[in-house]
């Protein structure tokens, strides 16, 4: 994804790899089909630029289709360098 759109930071992201794949897939109580479900837990990257994890999870999680990977950091993509709310499952733009 980061080589495909010849900018990002991988290093970031790799590094919050663990955590971020432990949240989605194990904690966090969330409904990819319900993204604004009141009672979700809430997840909030600081370190905005390692959304390449974060993007990746909540494709494999269903909030989109795993073909919006390949437009990271494409003009008028929802998958940005850093999260922003238009993208289904981020709560707030960071960065």
């Amino acid at each position: 994804m980061i080589y495909k759109a010849k900018s990002g930071h991988p290093g970031g992201a790799l590094s919050a790899a663990d955590i971020v794949t432990a949240l989605y897939f194990d904690i966090l109580r969330v409904d990819p089909a319900n993204p604004r479900w009141p009672d979700r837990d809430r997840f909030l990257l600081s370190k905005g630029h390692a959304c390449p994890v974060l993007y990746t999870s909540l494709a494999m999680r269903g909030y989109f289709a795993l073909e919006h990977l390949d437009t990271l950091r494409q003009f008028e993509s929802i998958l940005q360098g850093h999260p922003i709310r238009k993208t289904p499952g981020i709560d707030m733009t960071t960065g």
